[in-house]
């Protein structure tokens, strides 16, 4: 069911360090209240999976909204294209909630619902665009006006190439607003041999920005 970059983990051991006790009130707060995480239709579903891999590994405690085109992705990059298969994907899902994306209703749709912050994790650049001008036709949308209202941190990670004058104008704005671009632009400086070891590059930035104690991959030393 899982291409060969899911298939090559089934049954390995995760590589993150166990989750440490933490003193900063930041990293506190994200261990005790969920995180909001949306799965959107920009490409980029390997990062969408394994960010939640790590998240339910580690037991951090995770609304999750996909959205319709959101399951649309999952379904054409990775393969999964039901929640079912996405639970078989990234283990158990005791810390897991989930809504759906045109329940404006639901628990993350409101600023007296207390979260650690929201991740969009692939990010279109429609939902860029709606987040920007405030839009919150749906829960993801509405979600992420809620992080920025609450002043919560709003994590998102787009993956599109060329950008647009209209994108860029949409990036500056939500990061005007509040907001942390994270790129799905992984690096080579540890000379990465698999698919894997790209997706975790970025996938570690994004753990970094939740204040999440979890190691992917080495960290820069300059050897001097």
């Amino acid at each position: 069911m899982f291409p060969e970059w899911r298939r090559a983990r089934q049954g390995a051991t995760v590589p993150c360090a166990a989750p440490q006790e933490v003193t900063d009130s930041q990293s506190e707060r994200s261990l005790t209240r969920p995180w909001v995480f949306a799965i959107t239709g920009a490409s980029g579903a390997p990062y969408a999976v394994r960010l939640l891999e790590l998240l339910v590994t580690h037991q951090v405690p995770v609304h999750l909204v996909v959205s319709r085109h959101g399951w649309r992705l999952l379904e054409t990059e990775v393969g999964i294209g039901s929640e079912t298969d996405l639970q078989a994907a990234t283990g158990d899902w005791s810390d897991v909630v989930v809504f759906t994306d045109d329940d404006r209703g639901a628990t993350p749709a409101s600023g007296s619902a207390k979260s650690a912050g929201m991740v969009v994790c692939p990010c279109s650049m429609g939902t860029v665009s709606a987040i920007a001008n405030g839009a919150s036709r749906s829960l993801v949308e509405r979600a992420a006006d809620v992080a920025l209202k609450e002043r919560r941190p709003l994590i998102l990670v787009p993956r599109e190439t060329p950008l647009s004058l209209i994108h860029l104008r949409n990036l500056t704005a939500v990061a005007e607003a509040g907001a942390t671009v994270i790129p799905a632009a992984p690096g080579f400086y540890h000379r990465p041999t698999e698919i894997s070891h790209l997706v975790d590059f970025v996938v570690q930035r994004i753990v970094d920005h939740m204040q999440l104690d979890i190691t992917l991959v080495p960290r820069w030393q300059s050897g001097a």
